[in-house]
């Protein structure tokens, strides 16, 4: 398998990785950073409108910062969502993580089939007696071909 190209996964000794990951250009924290500097801003602007005699400006200054902050929350909760698909030997693992929740399958390497889910474009299904995942969703969908190409020839090490 050493001489394999991929261009989607980590060779690793024996092993095989895809890291599919939502491309996120904000962290978490940097996020939490930005959210502090609006509520200084958005604050201090209302407080001085406030002092000016505009009373109704402080609430809606708060709904304001509150909506903005569920937006955020959202946002940070999806940051690292992602799929690892891993080949150790004679087993597929792939690992989904969805807002902080992790599915994980193990699949044996001789049953597991890569089919796209309805058409080229669409996503890729792992699947093997009877279980099956989806996988391809933080990539392309014109890429997720070379993606299903790739697993299937690192499945058979051709």
């Amino acid at each position: 398998m050493s001489n394999l190209v991929f261009r989607f996964a980590t060779v690793s000794g024996q092993n095989i990785h895809w890291f599919l990951k939502r491309n996120c250009s904000v962290t978490p924290a940097q996020l939490g950073w930005l959210y502090a500097s609006i509520c200084v801003v958005s604050l201090s602007i209302g407080t001085f409108f406030w002092l000016q005699g505009a009373k109704l400006i402080m609430p809606f200054a708060w709904l304001e910062l509150a909506v903005v902050g569920v937006a955020f929350l959202v946002y940070a909760r999806h940051a690292t969502d992602g799929e690892k698909i891993s080949l150790q030997g004679g087993h597929l693992v792939v690992e989904l993580e969805n807002a902080g929740r992790l599915e994980r399958a193990e699949f044996q390497r001789e049953w597991v089939r890569i089919e796209p889910k309805t058409g080229d474009h669409s996503l890729i299904e792992v699947s093997a007696r009877g279980r099956s995942v989806e996988v391809g969703r933080y990539v392309r969908p014109e890429l997720r071909p070379a993606l299903a190409r790739e697993i299937r020839m690192a499945l058979h090490g051709t």
